[in-house]
């Protein structure tokens, strides 16, 4: 039987043994490095399923190595996971940005690594579609970054999904996800509220109509099941639909057919089917206000995605680029410290879309190119928070810092073009990411 090797770089002696005897009780074979460069040698060398890195070595930061294998080894390089003392929200950012697979902070939970390797070191983990796309898209926390991969692999089997979640946590997000890596990423995505509508209209919206069907229908109009064809149609809240569509749902389902409102030809349907809700379909089931049958035909695979509450990694994540999609071609705008510490401290019951209508609400009210947490919030939800240092140092180095990464984002990186675009030169623009922590990608380090 092939032994997964894991490849394993930890500078302490006590927690360097700790961790290669477990793994080896777990049938793993482990080559346990204390110095960067040994570890590095290895890795290039191949073989491994795995890599497990301290942040902080005698020799080099695991950020770097890990940036510097990436440049040499590409593809080759096995999942990363890292370990370390120094878990603040914008280094679990910085590095699963990067790329890294997942990351503990210590002390941890040994049964909860092991679990996250075993996870890591199966074959299909590392399949085609992951590495085409591995950049973050539904957010970078890893219970966010494990639903990615898990949604990359259920696009390519074209299976039906049942996407559950508190309202407003991104469940379109993860559906338009779920669509452009599957086959029928070239073909229509379309979604319909089932919520939103009565039960007539939601029956027209479905299904479609034929011309003088009812009043008012003064021509044919073909349903979503007809416009998806070939691609995804996402029915969201799935659970507040009526009994009776229900049944009309089942049945299209089932046969494949549907038939349009005051139409009499069956029409053939092909197409992936996704469905959200925010309740619970199966109390709904138990006190019959959802079919039973139905319900297991759309809970086929079911992926939750955990409330922002529960990903606090994702909230700076998220308002950064909401902001940039809010500023429409204007320049956009940045978060002071305490801004930042502000989001970071709201327990966000209406999740994303709660979180973006504050950004939205504050570009509209502030005219300032730095918000600021009483531009967000009221005075007494500010107030209560803790305090935060006002030095003018401080504020200044912050916005440079903020001006500064927004200017790599709009030029790729590339460091000549940004140092032009700020008027210093590509020198001064080194020392001063050095100096505020930026990274090439723009992202702190």
């Amino acid at each position: 039987m092939l032994i997964v090797k894991l490849c394993l770089l930890e500078d302490d002696a006590i927690m360097g043994e700790s961790l290669r005897d477990r793994f080896e009780m777990e049938g793993y074979g482990v080559d346990w490095f204390r110095r960067a460069g040994d570890a590095e040698r290895a890795l290039a060398a191949g073989g491994y399923q795995v890599f497990i890195s301290d942040i902080r070595l005698p020799d080099e930061t695991g950020d770097n190595l890990f940036r510097r294998l990436q440049r040499a080894l590409g593809t080759s390089l096995p999942p990363v996971i890292f370990i370390t003392g120094y878990g603040s929200i914008e280094t679990a950012v910085t590095l699963l940005k990067a790329g890294a697979a997942d990351y503990v902070v210590k002390p941890f939970d040994l049964d909860e690594l092991v679990r996250k390797v075993r996870e890591l070191a199966q074959p299909d983990d590392r399949d085609p579609a992951a590495l085409a796309d591995d950049s973050p898209r539904l957010g970078v926390a890893p219970a966010m970054r494990r639903v990615e991969a898990q949604l990359r692999r259920l696009a390519v089997a074209g299976a039906s999904v049942l996407i559950v979640g508190e309202s407003g946590v991104g469940k379109e997000y993860a559906a338009r996800y779920f669509h452009e890596h599957g086959a029928g990423a070239a073909r229509p995505f379309v979604a319909v509220n089932c919520g939103a509508l009565t039960e007539s209209l939601l029956e027209a919206e479905l299904f479609g109509h034929e011309r003088g069907a009812f009043t008012g229908a003064q021509r044919m109009k073909r349903g979503v099941f007809e416009q998806a064809a070939g691609g995804t149609l996402f029915l969201d809240e799935i659970g507040d639909m009526p009994l009776p569509m229900q049944v009309r749902l089942l049945r299209a389902i089932q046969e494949r057919q549907i038939t349009r409102v005051g139409g009499e030809t069956p029409i053939d349907i092909s197409l992936t089917l996704v469905s959200a809700t925010h309740r619970d379909l199966r109390a709904l089931v138990a006190a019959g206000e959802f079919r039973e049958d139905l319900y297991y035909r759309v809970n086929t695979v079911q992926v939750r995605l955990p409330p922002l509450r529960e990903r606090p990694e994702d909230i700076l994540w998220f308002a950064r680029r909401f902001l940039d999609e809010l500023a429409a071609g204007s320049p956009p705008r940045g978060l002071s410290r305490k801004a930042e510490q502000a989001l970071l401290r709201q327990p966000w019951p209406g999740n994303l879309r709660e979180l973006r209508h504050c950004l939205e609400r504050a570009i509209l009210l502030a005219d300032v190119e730095i918000l600021d947490a009483g531009d967000l919030f009221d005075a007494e939800v500010v107030e209560t928070g803790e305090a935060i240092s006002e030095g003018l140092s401080d504020y200044l180095q912050h916005c440079e810092r903020d001006h500064i990464r927004r200017a790599l984002a709009r030029h790729a990186g590339r460091i000549t073009s940004t140092a032009e675009s700020l008027g210093i030169s590509r020198k001064n623009l080194w020392e001063k990411m050095r100096k505020l922590g930026i990274s090439a990608d723009g992202s702190s380090g």
